[in-house]
């Protein structure tokens, strides 16, 4: 068994950054800013600082903008030319570009919750185990995000990831294997949806 540290080169991040923002008026959540950036760089980094090595980035609405003004040195880009169906696609799309990096796990997060922050994410990590775990951030007992698949799951959860359920279907039918990793006392887990939301940025 190798130590905590070896173990996190297995797992990379895999930040879902495609949405449009319908309800803000179609501006591309990846750009909204929080803490004078795009928030998108700022979720990049939690990923980062949480201990994830290798962090894939999937782009859809405005992603050349994106690519314009975040600084994401060191990410992988993806494109998901589908990303107005929904979550489902950009998670199929960031699963299948960490085919072949020898990736052992993926720990997926919204671009859209920075209330969550490195603290919940290493919680997260911390319990992979191997290609078959299964882990979820919990708050007060409710499953939210992050959640980390094992590689194993990876072609289950894209043959159900549809819409914008993302992996929900998945996630509810293996719901017993689930180990729940409780974050409510070290992050908030609102997303930003809508323009009320919007005070939850810096």
């Amino acid at each position: 068994m190798t130590d905590h540290q070896d173990h996190r080169g297995d797992v990379a991040g895999l930040l879902l950054a495609a949405g449009g923002g319908r309800r803000l008026g179609g501006r591309p959540k990846a750009l909204l800013e929080h803490r004078g950036r795009p928030l998108v760089e700022h979720a990049a980094g939690v990923l980062r600082a949480a201990g994830c090595r290798r962090v894939h980035v999937v782009l859809g609405a405005g992603a050349d903008e994106v690519r314009r003004r975040a600084e994401l040195g060191g990410c992988v880009l993806v494109d998901n030319p589908d990303w107005g169906g929904g979550m489902g696609s950009s998670l199929r799309a960031g699963l299948e570009s960490l085919a072949g990096t020898g990736a052992r796990a993926a720990l997926v997060s919204l671009v859209d919750q920075p209330g969550i922050g490195p603290a919940a994410v290493a919680r997260v990590l911390a319990a992979y185990e191997g290609v078959n775990s299964l882990v979820s951030a919990a708050y007060e007992g409710t499953r939210g995000h992050p959640v980390l698949f094992g590689a194993a799951h990876w072609a289950g959860v894209a043959a159900t990831a549809t819409g914008d359920r993302g992996a929900r279907a998945y996630l509810r039918d293996h719901a017993a294997a689930i180990r729940l990793v409780e974050c409510a006392d070290v992050a908030d887990p609102h997303d930003i949806d809508t323009e009320a939301d919007l005070n939850r940025l810096r």
